[in-house]
């Protein structure tokens, strides 16, 4: 019998090999009805309703079943009941049923299992984010046709099981960490949304001289300039010595030997390349359909990109404006040329665009709050994947192995 790598303190006895069958006092399948509008109380869970990664009811699209449900209890949903992906691409995919999902019953192409009380459900839902469970459903479902398992070979899994105690131990502290993955990951997305309707309001809309949302303090119309006034344009060579520079399209640069994309490349042409100094912009006569990026540290990149600076521009300021919806498919589109892949941008045109020119201090000032939204989504994001991380380890070491 396998050890636990990592376990609570003061417990020590062995784990009991039992499986799924024994654990769940029935397997039974779901309803047959397709789905119709949400009727505003009886939800429908379906393979599809349940996320790929944070195995959560999905609750932006609800439906309801079409169905009579009068003698359907038997199909409605009950606290740490788990359900199981029966066939298709999702096979094996597993979701725990909690009472603030609300009223909800199960579709047919998932199969239900009820567990017995003296095991802890959130222990035995664990155990369906293994590596050893995704192992078992891939070499299970393997037969001719559709891939699946159905309820019989899911009641085949073994699982090792301690004391009941302890069982509730580890299903806590799993469902802690899910419980701090799923904030962190609302506050990235409820940034990343205020973030967007931000970009809306903080620049003017067309045809508009002053933004709906502004500082205090701010006052008067936005200037137009041309874009090749505010910016212009330079070409440094000869600066061998620098870091070659990746793009990456809405992350600015990073140094081409940390990236993926590190292709083979003759270091004897870097002396042609450009210079680009950090927070300048640059621009690919193929790249219009991200905008222009900005330069993330100083170093050199390709001599087929142009390079830009802006003496009395806060480019954080710009950055946004550049990659917006109003900048590249109003204003930049008509400086294009050429036909689908072949399309490049007329720099000599791009330099003509009207672009807004507050003052450098309002600038400065949207680009601090910026800056500062943008590390809030870093900091949760950051978070999350620390916690993803966490998580993942201890899956490995907080569950008897095989041997």
């Amino acid at each position: 019998m396998g050890k636990t790598k990592i376990r609570f303190k003061g417990y020590t006895e062995d784990w009991e090999q039992r499986k799924l069958g024994e654990l769940a006092s029935s397997f039974e399948y779901g309803l047959n009805a397709a789905a119709k509008e949400y009727d505003g109380e009886n939800k429908y869970i379906r393979i599809t309703d349940i996320d790929d990664n944070t195995h959560e009811f999905l609750t932006d699209n609800l439906t309801s079943p079409d169905i009579e449900l009068t003698g359907a209890d038997n199909y409605k949903l009950t606290e740490g009941d788990i359900l199981f992906a029966r066939t298709g691409a999702s096979v094996g995919k597993s979701y725990i049923y909690k009472n603030s999902d609300g009223l909800v019953y199960y579709a047919g192409f998932l199969i239900r299992a009820r567990i017995k009380e003296e095991y802890d459900t959130e222990f035995v839902f664990q155990n369906t984010l293994t590596d050893r469970y995704n192992k078992y459903i891939a070499v299970t479902s393997q037969r001719s046709g559709q891939p699946g398992v159905n309820a019989q070979e899911y009641a085949e899994f073994e699982i090792k099981v301690p004391k009941k105690e302890e069982q509730t131990k580890i299903g806590t502290y799993f469902r802690n960490i899910d419980n701090l993955i799923t904030l962190h990951q609302r506050k990235c997305d409820e940034a990343k949304k205020l973030k967007k309707c931000m970009l809306q309001k903080m620049f003017p809309k067309d045809g508009e001289k002053v933004p709906e949302i502004r500082f205090t303090g701010f006052t008067g119309d936005w200037k137009q300039r041309k874009l090749g006034d505010v910016f212009k344009e330079y070409s440094e060579k000869n600066h061998a010595e620098q870091p070659a520079l990746t793009i990456m399209q809405g992350e600015g640069t990073i140094k081409r030997e940390d990236s993926e994309r590190n292709l083979l490349y003759n270091k004897s042409n870097l002396s042609s390349y450009k210079m680009v100094y950090q927070d300048d912009f640059i621009v690919h006569l193929r790249s219009f359909e991200g905008g222009l990026e900005k330069a993330s540290c100083n170093g050199i990149v390709s001599p087929a990109y142009h390079i830009f600076h802006g003496e009395k521009a806060d480019s954080r300021f710009y950055y946004s404006y550049f990659r917006s919806y109003e900048f590249i498919k109003r204003k930049l589109v008509p400086h294009i040329y050429g036909i689908r892949d072949g399309r490049s941008i007329d720099i000599a045109g791009m330099k003509t665009i009207d672009i807004p020119y507050p003052s450098f201090e309002e600038q400065r000032r949207i680009g601090d709050y910026l800056d500062s939204v943008n590390n809030l989504i870093t900091f949760h994001q950051q978070k999350c994947d620390e916690l993803k991380n966490i998580k993942k380890f201890m899956l490995q070491n907080m569950f008897v192995s095989e041997k």
